[in-house]
Parts: C-alpha cells; structure tokens; sequence
C-alpha cells in the first residue's frame, strides 16, 4: 500500500552521477528513518536488508549522462514481536515511503546480531550448562556457541517459527582453534524471535577431539626462512580509472554495486571495438550458493547452508588488507550497510580492484625470419573474500584483454568436523578422532546478457565425430554441433566434458564480417552434480542444483534461484517454479542462469587450515569480433624483461 503521510525533506545527494550508484551511508540512514517515520517502526523490528532498489532496465539503457533521477531504497525488516516481514520501497529523492507490504509465511536471512544474541541465550541457559557439566566443561568462557539456519524438514513443531539449531565447540586456550574440538550430541535450538532456548537436545556424550588443531600464527613457531621478498610495483600507477563505481581499463568498461545478499555485483559490462564500446553483460553475480553436508547423523543432517539466501553473503564481507589479500596498486570499495537493528555499517575494503600479469598473451616464433612476437597478459582483478562461519570464499571476477571474462570462487578456511563416533565412512579422518565432513559446494551466477542488444539466443555445442565413410575414409573428422536452446524446458542442461560440450549466448540480428551471428561461449570448469536422494529436502529447497545450466526470459522479479526467502521454505520456489511455464527464450531479452559445484571429500592436508581449492567457469568470445582484439597489446617496455641480449 502506499503512504499517505507527509514526506520527509529530499535526501537526494547531489554527487550522485548515475542511477546504479549503490547507496551511500548517508542514504541508508535516511532510507531507514523515513520507513521508521511513516510506519512507526519501533524497537522490535529489525533490519536484514536496506539497499538500492535498482532502477528499470529500460530506463539505465536509455539514460543519458546528466539527466535526472530518482533515487529509492529497498528494505526488508523484520517485526520480532509479531514475526512478521515487510517489504518496502522508500523514495530518498522524495522522503516518502512508496510502498509497504506484509511478506506472509516467511523468514529473512539470519543476521550476525542475532547470531550472537542467540550465543548468549544458550550460553545463559541452565539447562546448557547442566549439558556441558555432564560432560566435564565447567568453563562457559571456553565454549563457542555457532548458531545455523535450522532448514526445512517438514517437521510441525517448527512451522511459523523463526529457529536456528547451534553447534557447540569448546576452546582450549583462549586463542585456540576451536572448531578442532566439537562438543557433538549437544544441540540447542532457540527460537530467534524471542531469544529463547527451546529446547537443548542431548544426544548422548561423546569425547571431545584432543588434537590441538592450531594453525595462527601465535602457535606457529618454526616458519620458513628462505623465502626472499617479492615486490609486485608499477611506478606509473594502475592503468585502470575509476570515478565512483564506474571502471575503465583497456578497452573494458563496467560498474559495480554491492549489495547485503550478493555481495559484488556487475552492471553494464561492456568492450570498446572500433570506437563503440560494445554491450555484453547487463548485470551479473552470485545469486545464491548452497553447502550440503553428507552425514546423517542427527547431529549433522541439517546442515545445508544457503550462504547467501540465509545469511547474505555480503553481509559477511571482510575489510581487505594491503599486502595480505590483495598485492599492488590497489583501489578499494567500501560497502554502506546496516546492522539487524538499522544502524549504519560500513564495511572498509569490502572490494579490491587492482592488476595481474597473467603470463604470456600470444606469442610466435618465425624461425625463418628470426622474428620473436609476444605480448604479456594483463587481468582486471575485482574482487571480495567473505567469512562464513569456518569457510572463507574469495570471489574474483577477471577481465582479460582478448575479451574473455573468467569468474572464480577460491575456497579456504577451517573444515567442519565432527567427531569419529560410528561413522568414518561420510568423511575423513584428520586428527584423532576428528571426522572432517564430506560435503559440497554449489554456485549459482545469474548472468544478464544483452550481447549488442537485449535480443539474445542460447545454443548448445557439442562436438561429434563423423562417420567413416566415402567423406571420411580415415575416420578422423569430427564438427561441433550447435543445437539452438528454444525453450526453459529445453535449457535445463549439465555439462558434459566428453562431448566438448559448451553454451553460446549470441545475437542472431548482429553478425560479424563472415556472417556470423555475435557471441560468447559459456566454458563450464570443474562441477559436479549432487549427490543427494531425489526426494532428499535439500533437493526440494535446492532445485536448481540438478542442472548446471538454466535460462529464463528476464523478468525484474525473478532475481535468486531458491525464491525471494529460502531460509526455512520448504522449497519449490524459483527457477524450477517459473521455468515450469517453459518460456520461450529464442531472440529475446534472457537471464542465464549457470550452477558449477565444488566436491570436496576432505584430505588429511586440508586439516587444520585448508590451502585454497578454486572453482568456476569463462565467457569468452566467439565471433563476437573480427579478429583477436588483443593484436594491439604492445610489446613490453625495453626497459623490462622481455629483450634481445
């Protein structure tokens, strides 16, 4: 419904130079006192999400530089009292709220301040304490409360509330790796509307793991002595430029924004070719990823982490350092959030943009003319690394010269474990008796082509072999296969390395010199599909880990895979939901919708902190240009390494 009341003064900043800025601080305290005003927000409610309400595509298409626009903000807040969930739109341009809705049989992502009023609750709980006296844990200050989003398990005494279930671990020091020392059979549950505990399952006692599992630098003592500096410097400075959030580098131009549930986000991606700079993305990011553990214990088959739909992902966003995360002449973001309760947060550092060298760009030796051509690579880095609980994810988008753009996800941190017990065989051991948990990781990017326009088709290649016969005599020919994607139906695919097997987005009314129609290859990486039974309830949450390819129409309100709130939803919603209408999505304005998974059966070297594993995919370009947009690139300076002695 729409406000009536009077509006507030405008707090429409005048620095703002175009419509996809993300809020600034400024905005998102205005934008949270403008719905406490007109709705007489109080003290109950909370904040899980305040962020820019993205203007109309058409309208960011068609804008022109120095025009006006308003600017509005979105937000859900949570009523602890009553736990309800509204949506609302507030105009900062105007000061008035322009929509407000009840959001019925929901539940927001999960926020950090509840996390840790939720530790306190427990650790506050006789009950609990009584729990872990049984167990020879007097010390409450040694015990680590980590509370998860509970799932959806079809279970009646937890319908319509908002739960989370929580992990115990109990330090040995106070600097001490405590997620080396599960305290399993011991699981309070709280109810994170009222903060309390409603029940502490005791599943029976279990020896803690006794290895120390440390692996700061506080108890790391004997480190190398032979590694040498290596400066990375560039004393001209970096040859991107960035005003605001929009970036230039090379012939690569784009903007980004951030977000509490995405994180980073891309907008406009484009590449200049002959003075044009050429449309290729629209906008782009990680719309949801899900961790699906595979014990069935019941101290562990819940855990299900929907990390971005659950908790937000940009949320828990870290402030970079110079040095340690990113390395060079660095230009660093920072993201205007809020806490639970609406105040303003800003996280310093939250993205990274700087350069690489990649290696060698192309390269030809003519040894007949003793002539030596090589370019060096160059990558656009951007970048943010998130804490989620024991997991740290780095995500990286890269730009390349030649027009190949490559997202990659670097997975780190601490294994979660449980201990030994009666099942060895669904992980691993890495101390005694420490089962480190077998699980997976699924990534889910939503990528809005608009490749030289907003009409755009989707093929499948596969490569076949051609049989033997009087034009193959020698059975050595072979031809890639392009089968046009007409419908969702038809584009709910999986990868199939041994078919060479690729996707191609293109743009059947623009083609290149040779007639052929624009476009870009989706190159699928590692992946994996899930292991879980089909009827399981995280495939019912879940649905769009079946398949690693999807495309949908685009539609503004088809944004995230598991639905608008996934967070104890029995499932159903999103892509498996809208792509029942098998949409047509040949020649027209298109979302795709790419699922890559991560397997990670546990190692005895991933223990106690894991080396970085990565995951991903590439868009590169196929027919798209001419010829290789990189023969411009020029050769390395004199003054560097690369020269005749």
């Amino acid at each position: 419904m729409t406000s009536t009341r009077e509006p507030l003064t405008s707090t429409h900043p005048t620095h703002i130079q175009h419509p996809l800025e993300p809020l600034t601080a400024e905005e998102v305290a205005a934008a949270v006192a403008i719905v406490r005003q007109h709705h007489n927000v109080g003290k109950s409610f909370r904040f899980p999400c305040v962020t820019l309400n993205e203007p109309p595509k058409a309208f960011v298409l068609s804008y022109r530089e120095g025009e006006p626009f308003n600017r509005e903000a979105f937000l859900i807040l949570l009523d602890n009292e009553t736990g309800k969930t509204y949506e609302a739109i507030a105009s900062l341009t105007e000061g008035s709220v322009i929509s407000w809705e009840h959001i019925p049989d929901v539940q927001p992502n999960i926020m950090a301040d509840e996390l840790a009023e939720c530790e306190q609750a427990v650790k506050a709980h006789p009950e609990f304490a009584a729990a872990l006296a049984k167990r020879d844990i007097t010390d409450l200050n040694s015990v680590v409360v980590d509370p998860w989003a509970i799932g959806n398990f079809g279970f009646q005494d937890e319908q319509g509330l908002r739960i989370s279930r929580c992990i115990c671990y109990v330090r040995t020091t106070p600097k001490s790796n405590f997620y080396s020392h599960p305290i399993d059979g011991l699981v309070p549950v709280v109810d994170l509307n009222t903060m309390q505990v409603i029940r502490i399952e005791d599943l029976g006692i279990v020896p803690v793991p006794p290895e120390s599992g440390e692996y700061s630098s506080h108890f790391i003592s004997d480190v190398r002595k032979d590694i040498k500096p290596l400066h990375i410097i560039q004393p001209e400075g970096a040859s991107f430029h960035v005003e605001g959030h929009s970036i230039r580098w090379q012939k690569w131009h784009l903007r980004i924004g951030f977000n509490p549930r995405e994180g980073l986000v891309l907008y406009t991606v484009g590449y200049e070719d002959q003075g044009q700079i050429r449309s290729i993305l629209y906008r782009a990011s990680m719309a949801e990823m899900v961790v699906p553990y595979g014990d069935p214990r019941l101290q562990h088959f819940r855990k299900n982490a929907f990390d971005v739909g659950e908790h937000g992902i940009g949320m828990l966003a870290n402030s970079l350092r110079l040095g340690c995360d990113c390395v060079g002449e660095i230009h660093y973001f920072d993201a205007a959030l809020t806490d639970s309760r609406g105040n303003v947060s800003i996280t310093k550092n939250a993205v990274c943009l700087h350069e690489e060298d990649y290696g060698i760009l192309w390269k030809h030796t003519d040894w007949r003319l003793d002539e030596v051509e090589v370019r060096r690579s160059r990558r656009l880095v951007l970048s943010f690394i998130a804490t989620v609980d024991n997991y740290e994810y780095g995500f990286f988008w890269y730009f390349y010269q030649d027009g190949t753009i490559q997202y990659e996800v670097k997975l780190t941190g601490l294994l979660l474990c449980g201990t030994l017990t009666n099942f060895p065989k669904y992980g691993t051991i890495v101390a005694p008796g420490l089962n480190a948990l077998n699980h997976q990781h699924f990534f889910n990017m939503r990528l809005d082509f608009d490749l030289d326009g907003t009409e755009n088709s989707v093929y499948e290649v596969n490569t076949e072999a051609e049989p033997m016969d009087e034009n193959n005599p020698y059975g050595n020919a072979f031809y890639a296969k392009s089968t046009l994607l007409a419908t969702e139906q038809d584009a709910q695919r999986i990868v199939d390395p041994l078919a060479g097997r690729y996707w191609k987005v293109i743009n059947p009314n623009v083609h290149n010199q040779f007639g052929q129609p624009v476009g870009f290859k989706l190159m699928p990486g590692d992946n994996v599909l899930p292991f879980a039974q089909p009827n399981a309830p995280i495939l019912k949450r879940a649905g769009f880990m079946t398949k690693h390819l999807w495309v949908t129409p685009y539609h503004p309100l088809e944004k995230y895979p598991t639905g608008d709130y996934p967070n104890q939803h029995p499932g159903g919603e999103g892509l498996p939901k809208w792509t029942q209408a098998n949409r047509a999505i040949d020649n027209t304005d298109i979302v795709v919708w790419y699922t890559f998974g991560h397997h990670h059966i546990p190692r005895p070297e991933d223990f106690p902190v894991m080396p970085v594993a990565y995951s991903g995919f590439t868009l590169k370009p196929i027919g798209f240009f001419d010829a290789n947009p990189a023969l411009d690139v020029p050769p390395s300076a004199k003054n560097g390494m690369c020269h005749q002695s």
